[in-house]
């Protein structure tokens, strides 16, 4: 599963490690995206509590499952 997740506002690089295994990436219009391969919802879900319980402001989360698996053939 490929997931993008914009999140309000810059997060500073050396968060990686707590958003592990997506890619932080600040944009121009001042959010931030991760994005990446989670291993499983389980994951998923897991970095979206570390979102809530550091306080930042979730924008929208997208999953493609249909491109993976588009990928993996």
């Amino acid at each position: 599963m490929q997931c993008r997740i914009w999140i309000k506002g810059h997060l500073d690089p050396s968060w990686q490690e707590w958003f592990e295994p997506l890619e932080i990436r600040p944009e121009a219009s001042g959010r931030t995206t991760l994005c990446g391969s989670p291993l499983d919802q389980a994951a998923l879900y897991r970095i979206l509590l570390k979102i809530r319980s550091l306080g930042l402001v979730l924008l929208s989360l997208e999953t493609d499952e249909l491109l993976l698996n588009q990928e993996e053939q």
